[in-house]
């Protein structure tokens, strides 16, 4: 190949990869597709992962033609690799759940993998670099509009089909989040605000460019005032909701304790695991305690720290601590924007959870900062007499190319389907849920909500055989409900086998097992086993206690229903269910003065004007309860007196007999 020949095929190469940057930078904020149970990070995920690997595969192609690896070094490249190989690490050797870990949207091994190669491909695009200030721009004047537009919920009245019943709610954004949203809008209004105040020639071009920024600044700050106000004021039922920093703060000492945890963390993807172990009482004071637990710490930092660990820490503090010393290097007047927007995002990276633009902007403005390495030139090597050499690096890039596609395309497919299946239970439709839930598990077995799901969804196909003839259950509908109880039991094991370490889990199996109490031999000290578990793993929930002080009650062991019910009230003093549930549990054991006692503690805490139902349900039980009393004081106790009983869940009419004998595997303890 001739010197103009390779010259002119390396510029073409150049422009399909800028074109490719370009619509990376300005789409990534906007790209979202409603086809999955969650459309906007893990759209944005995919679709990253797609466009890297075209990347990749136009180099290869390159390499293919030219027969020539050129490669150029920057000061942030080893810093970005060595954070990459912390977290892989802490997946590796904390993550239970690996493949899920993997695959997280907001700080998963593939998602900052895929950022690093659009880092490496953005950092050496010079005139990428010059056009993503731009792009960004019009990325949030995109967002900005949307977010004034949507405020106002133009589509409030419009019929629309369910699919699109998003674009009803007044916090709307392609973005995702509303923090999200808030963060970009801030990187966007840093940079409009240095270039309106930004001294320039008294001439028509500079001040042309000054109003058009002025204009920029803003229509963004219009909508990020809009968009705090959703924060601080939810307009809708999809406002975000912030995990407390006291106890994100606790979870990172937390590992600290263990040497194992305190070098690698938790593990990625399991934040919630560590969440529900260090909650205190007092969390469940606040108006976050139906909350189980969150997925993401409050700060990114400290998500990092307890997913990672002090290695994953240090990787991303050599970063930090590179860029530092980048910009203290050079003249900091033609990196103002840099140096603002730089404090900007350590800012966000300390206050708020990590996310997928979180990282995207942090990735791009690491990518301007080494745009400013002089020292470095591109190197280059020539593989045309090296032929072992070249077919390696040929066939390990085919193979990690298509690899790579295949497991993207798959479990994207994977959340497709699954999205299919919940359109399924809104219509009730019992086939397309289970057939949809159970293609999402072949194409990938390893997301705990799709099994959690399938688990449930098998239930609730065994409550509809069970109760479509209650006057007689035939073999047939025995063996049909049989069959799903035991897949119901069987993806909520799995389901634990995935992860352990997470509460949710464990309910989930001690839900299923409690809804066939009625129907399975053995189920009622399965799910006690579950719930015991549960409890264990989160001991602040009171939620846990109540159900399994019900599953006591249903037994007629009111001593020890009693104590979960008094357990449940210390965890959550205004809690009307739990007092509910021990006056109750009292009055079977005909303890009617503290029946009374506990009914009356009921009226205090439900409103008549919100709950006027329960309040009156309340009032008749007390009523009841205090006849009760008067008559043992009078004379004494019947035994025999008949008394209300709690109607507890569950998936088999009276009289389901003989009861389902499920296999030793069923239970919580069989592996």
């Amino acid at each position: 190949m001739s010197p103009v020949d390779y010259h002119n095929m390396k510029n073409l190469f150049s422009i399909v990869r800028l074109s490719i940057l370009v619509i990376i930078i300005f789409l990534l904020p906007l790209f979202f597709l409603p086809i999955t149970q969650e459309f906007y990070a893990i759209a944005k995920l995919y679709f990253l992962i797609l466009t890297c690997l075209l990347l990749l595969a136009i180099s290869l192609t390159e390499f293919l033609v030219t027969k020539k690896l050129a490669w150029k070094r920057n000061s942030l490249d080893l810093p970005i690799i060595i954070f990459l190989i912390t977290i892989v690490i802490a997946v590796i050797i904390s993550s239970p759940n690996k493949i899920q870990a993997i695959l997280n949207p907001s700080f998963g091994p593939l998602l900052i993998l895929a950022l690093i190669i659009f880092y490496f491909y953005l950092s050496r695009e010079s005139l990428a670099l010059q056009f993503t200030p731009y792009l960004l721009q019009v990325s949030s004047i995109v967002l900005a509009v949307i977010a004034i537009v949507f405020f106002f919920q133009p589509f409030k009245n419009v019929n629309l089909s369910v699919a699109w019943q998003f674009l009803k709610s007044p916090s709307f954004s392609p973005i995702g989040t509303q923090i999200d949203l808030a963060i970009f809008l801030g990187f966007s209004i840093i940079y409009s605000l240095f270039k309106v105040f930004k001294p320039e020639d008294d001439n028509k071009t500079g001040q042309k460019e000054k109003l058009v920024n002025f204009v920029i600044l803003n229509l963004n700050f219009f909508a990020l005032c809009f968009t705090i106000y959703s924060l601080i004021k939810p307009v809708s039922a999809t406002s975000v909701t912030l995990p407390p920093f006291n106890i994100s703060w606790y979870a990172a000492v937390e590992i600290l304790k263990n040497p194992l945890t305190a070098l690698f963390g938790v593990g990625v993807d399991n934040f919630s695991a560590i969440f529900t172990k260090v909650k205190d009482a007092s969390y469940n004071s606040t108006n976050l305690w139906q909350v189980n637990s969150f997925i993401l710490s409050r700060s990114a930092i400290l998500h990092i720290l307890t997913e990672t660990g002090v290695f994953g820490l240090i990787g991303f503090g050599l970063i930090i601590w590179t860029i530092i010393k980048k910009l203290l290097s050079v003249n900091q007047k033609s990196l103002n924007p840099l140096i603002l927007n730089t404090l900007y995002l350590i800012l966000v990276l300390i206050f708020f959870p990590p996310s997928l633009i979180i990282f995207f902007l942090f990735f791009i403005l690491i990518s301007q900062i080494t745009s400013t390495d002089k020292n470095e030139q591109e190197q280059e090597v020539d593989l045309t007499k090296i032929l072992p050499v070249y077919l390696v690096i040929i066939i390990a890039s085919i193979i990690f190319i298509c690899t790579a596609s295949y497991f993207a395309v798959r479990t994207y497919s994977a959340e497709f389907y699954f999205k299919v299946a919940q359109k399924g239970l809104s219509n009730n439709d019992a086939k397309m849920l289970y057939d949809n839930e159970k293609r999402a598990i072949i194409l990938n077995p390893f997301i705990e909500r799709f099994r959690s799901s399938f688990s449930q969804a098998n239930l609730l196909i065994a409550d509809s055989i069970a109760n479509k003839n209650k006057e007689k259950i035939t073999e047939a509908d025995r063996q049909s409900i049989t069959q799903a109880i035991q897949t119901a039991i069987a993806e909520a094991k799995a389901v634990v086998a995935l992860n352990p370490q997470k509460a949710v889990n464990w309910e989930n199996l001690a839900v299923i097992y409690r809804n066939i109490v009625n129907v399975a031999q053995g189920a009622d000290a399965w799910a006690i086993s579950a719930y015991q578990r549960a409890i264990l793993l989160d001991p602040q929930n009171p939620s846990y206690r109540l159900n399994l002080g019900g599953i006591y009650y249903s037994l007629n062991n009111f001593d020890d229903a009693s104590k979960l019910f008094e357990q449940a009230i210390a965890l959550k003093q205004n809690w009307p269910n739990a007092y509910y549930n021990l006056a109750w549990a009292s009055f079977k054991k005909q303890d009617y003065q503290r029946a009374v006692n506990a009914m009356q503690y009921v009226l205090n805490l439900v409103n008549p004007q919100t709950a006027k139902v329960d309040y009156e349900k309340a009032q008749k039980d007390l009523e009841e309860f205090k006849k009760m009393l008067s008559r043992s004081e009078e004379t004494s106790q019947s035994k025999d007196q008949k008394k209300p009983e709690l109607a507890l869940p569950s998936i088999a009419p009276t009289g389901f007999e003989p009861k389902i004998k499920l296999p030793k595997d069923a239970s919580p303890e069989a592996k």
